[in-house]
């Protein structure tokens, strides 16, 4: 207890420090709702020691699906860990801080609805069982062109292909962003143009679940940030141009046990322990009713199809790409199940949460996944598929918030406020699309007719 004491200490005299250095004058205190979606409240740095103690208040009534108008009271208790000084706002004498918050009742205890507290809860059940969870996001993003006003056009910003860099006019903007996020505290790892025109990948170090969630958030914050400086628009929506490529949010997750990692085992002719694969039967057995969590939108759906390299079929392998989960080759230390199917909409904290929790429940179960495929899925009949026994993902939101419904490890696992709140609040938006009559139907059929 005292080290940990000493250790905050330190970080508080260091954030000290960095506002002296940096001339701070304001400070973000920022959270998601349930959507992922990221907001602050701007403070002034003399209120700094209260937003520490977490008296900072705002009205839960306020964020989509937090508090009813009769109990909105919530407070902000900022992670001092996550503190930083906001590079693009450096000026000469002044600067502006940020810090990443839970949220708060007022008597103190962890709101419910947090997406934030879901993970947490998810890291301290898992380290009661002995694991520490680690995840390494990879979150594509597509830079489009923006009009004169600011707005953001379709058209992708380049013409550049997979690690083509003569062609890769977002070069300058990727390298910018890895300034920004490295002195913000990142350990970068990888920077390319990928497949698609205008699309791009930024990788960041494996870290603990809740810090790479923290990771994801503030890294789509950086890239939008950075994109505008460019006269751009970046945007992590799932299939924002049809008939190419979508973005994806490939979760590449471990287990450890007193800094060993659980899922290697070298007498294994694929170097996998039977904890591994009982995870990968975790999976398995709930991603195809958690998707609506780690493919949230309607758009999510457009991406799930074959051709364009997002996994649309249950199935795992060591190797091949084609399947949902993928085993990569790394092994020791840096043994990894990567699920392929998530994109970058859905909220991190949720989505780490449910893959996590459903990868424990399958090492609970201690029951082995079907034998791994390692054809070339895509290219496959639906008879070869059907022997095979794999299913399909989920086609559309409306088939997803069914069968996430239904689901128990959900609804346990994301606790009654999120499970409803989360399910109204999709099917509001499938609602929302079903009832609205898209530029395709016109051109489709309003002359025919």
């Amino acid at each position: 207890m005292m080290t940990q004491l000493t250790v905050r200490n330190e970080k508080y005299e260091d954030i000290k420090n960095d506002i002296k250095k940096f001339h701070v004058e304001l400070l973000h205190l920022q959270f998601v709702d349930l959507e992922g979606i990221l907001k602050h409240v701007t403070i002034t740095i003399d209120q700094l020691e209260d937003a520490l103690k977490g008296k900072i208040m705002f009205d839960g009534s306020s964020i989509q699906g937090f508090s009813p108008i009769n109990e909105s009271d919530l407070y902000l208790m900022p992670d001092i860990d996550t503190f930083s000084v906001i590079p693009w706002s450096i000026e000469e004498g002044y600067a502006e801080g940020r810090l990443l918050c839970s949220v708060l009742n007022p008597d103190s205890t962890p709101y419910e609805g947090d997406p934030r507290n879901v993970l947490k809860k998810t890291v301290e059940k898992a380290a009661g069982l002995g694991y520490s969870i680690s995840i390494g996001p990879e979150l594509e993003f597509f830079l489009f062109s923006a009009d004169s006003e600011g707005n953001p056009t379709s058209t992708p910003q380049d013409n550049g292909g997979y690690f083509e860099p003569a062609h890769d006019l977002g070069e300058k903007v990727r390298l910018e962003i890895y300034r920004t996020l490295k002195a913000m505290g990142f350990k970068i790892e990888a920077s390319h143009h990928e497949v698609a025109m205008g699309q791009h990948e930024i990788n960041f170090k494996f870290m603990d679940a809740l810090i790479s969630a923290d990771n994801a958030t503030t890294y789509k914050w950086v890239v939008k940030n950075i994109a505008k400086q460019f006269n751009l628009h970046a945007s992590f929506m799932p299939k924002p141009v049809q008939s190419i490529n979508g973005s994806g949010m490939h979760v590449n997750i471990s287990l450890f046990r007193e800094e060993q990692n659980i899922f290697y085992d070298k007498a294994d002719p694929c170097g996998l322990s039977d904890s591994a694969y009982y995870f990968i039967n975790g999976l398995m057995t709930h991603l195809e009713s958690l998707t609506a969590i780690t493919n949230p939108t309607v758009n999510s759906y457009k991406r799930l199809v074959p051709g364009y390299e997002a996994p649309c079929y249950m199935a795992w392998s060591t190797s091949n790409r084609s399947t949902l989960i993928r085993i990569p080759s790394s092994r020791g230390a840096g043994t990894r199940i990567e699920a392929r199917h998530p994109d970058p909409s859905a909220n991190p904290y949720l989505a780490y949460s449910v893959i996590a929790e459903a990868g424990i429940e399958g090492i609970r179960m201690k029951q082995m996944p079907i034998d791994p495929v390692n054809e070339d899925i895509f290219n496959m009949s639906n008879e070869e598929r059907k022997s095979l026994k794999i299913n399909n993902l989920p086609d559309n939101l409306e088939s997803a918030i069914k069968l996430l419904e239904g689901n128990s490890l959900a609804k346990d696992k994301l606790g009654d406020h999120v499970f409803r709140e989360f399910i109204a609040l999709k099917k509001v938006e499938w609602e929302e699309y079903r009832n609205t009559v898209h530029d395709w139907e016109l051109k489709r059929y309003q002359l025919k007719y």
